[in-house]
């Protein structure tokens, strides 16, 4: 298979966020001949159940690629044409996957040796995988996760802080809504104090964003809601301690505010000869927590069309970013 060819095979593999045993088992059958051609060794790491990290490595790891093996919903199967490959996880992140592998063994071709190959599961939700890896090193010195940055290497990258908001109330007959008192209320209360907050902005990261992302209330038309839930999500660019005392000081007396996710933003590095940019997403990058090597960031596709139903990667983009890896991973030996 050429680079495309590995990459529509793997987009053709449903492997949505906890669902990745066959994406995992098809990895490890791939690295595993490449791992024989070469003098290699694949390993799983276990995370839970079924699901399990991928390492292959050759000699002792210096410099580490990695990126994920999950998508998120819903599946949507491959196709290209001449400019672009589509589908779910063509550049989040099946084609970046590609572009590894294949670095890798153009590395392998000339006698590079000393680097590995790390797939991990669950970046997509809650970094389960990288979380389990950080529990394992391997003495790498480098780690270049791959993400869709258009080939620049990222100079940081935002974190994220999730909270879940639970309001309660008592039901009553809506004609006579003073005989209750309106969860929903409470909770759009509360939601317009935290969008009144002063987020903090960071010179190289720009502005912390806050997302409402659900909100569910109430029982019927007729009936004041004795209960409602939300979910927010907001992009640090800093220390999250402020932010945390913001939105627990917006939230109280009105609902209660159960932190779920914290993700700290993080300054990276860069490599001579590539262009750099700066991303607002959140990356399993701080739940390595700095255990597999110094984090660099980069990879083919725009993180603007990832999530969506017009997912693709620019194939001049998957054939550049194998080029950029190889050199990536010859200046981190060196």
């Amino acid at each position: 298979m050429n680079v495309f060819e590995l990459t529509r095979r793997m987009i053709d593999i449903e492997s949505i966020t906890p669902n990745e045993y066959e994406m995992g088992l098809f990895l490890e059958s791939h690295l595993g001949e490449l791992a024989a051609r070469f003098g290699g060794r694949v390993e799983r790491m276990p995370v839970e159940d079924r699901r399990f990290n991928v390492l292959c490595t050759f000699g002792d790891p210096i410099v580490t690629m990695s990126t994920h093996q999950d998508t998120v919903p819903p599946f949507i199967p491959s196709r290209e044409d001449d400019t672009d490959i589509w589908g779910r996880g063509a550049c989040d992140v099946k084609g970046i996957i590609a572009a590894m592998i294949f670095a890798a063994e153009r590395l392998l071709t000339v006698g590079t040796r000393n680097f590995g190959l790390l797939f991990v599961v669950g970046e997509e939700r809650n970094s389960a995988g990288a979380y389990e890896a950080a529990k394992h090193p391997r003495g790498s010195k480098f780690l270049i996760n791959g993400e869709p940055t258009e080939n620049r290497l990222a100079l940081g990258s935002k974190g994220a802080l999730r909270y879940e908001l639970t309001a309660t109330g008592r039901a009553c007959h809506s004609a006579y809504p003073e005989l209750g008192d309106s969860a929903l209320l409470k909770m759009l209360d509360a939601l317009a104090a935290i969008r009144g907050i002063e987020l903090p902005v960071d010179p190289i990261l720009g502005p912390s964003t806050c997302n409402i992302g659900t909100l569910k209330a109430g029982r019927a038309p007729n009936v004041i809601p004795d209960q409602a839930k939300a979910e927010v999500m907001i992009r640090l660019v800093c220390d999250p301690e402020t932010t945390k005392q913001a939105v627990q000081a917006a939230c109280a007396g009105l609902v209660e505010a159960k932190e779920v996710l914290c993700i700290p933003a993080v300054h990276l590095e860069s490599v001579p000869g590539i262009e750099t940019t700066v991303v607002a997403y959140t990356t399993d990058i701080p739940a390595f927590g700095g255990k597999w090597g110094k984090p660099l960031l980069m990879g083919p596709g725009t993180i603007h069309v990832a999530h969506t139903v017009d997912e693709r990667i620019p194939k001049k983009q998957l054939l550049a970013a194998v080029d950029l890896y190889e050199h990536m991973v010859k200046s981190l030996l060196q």
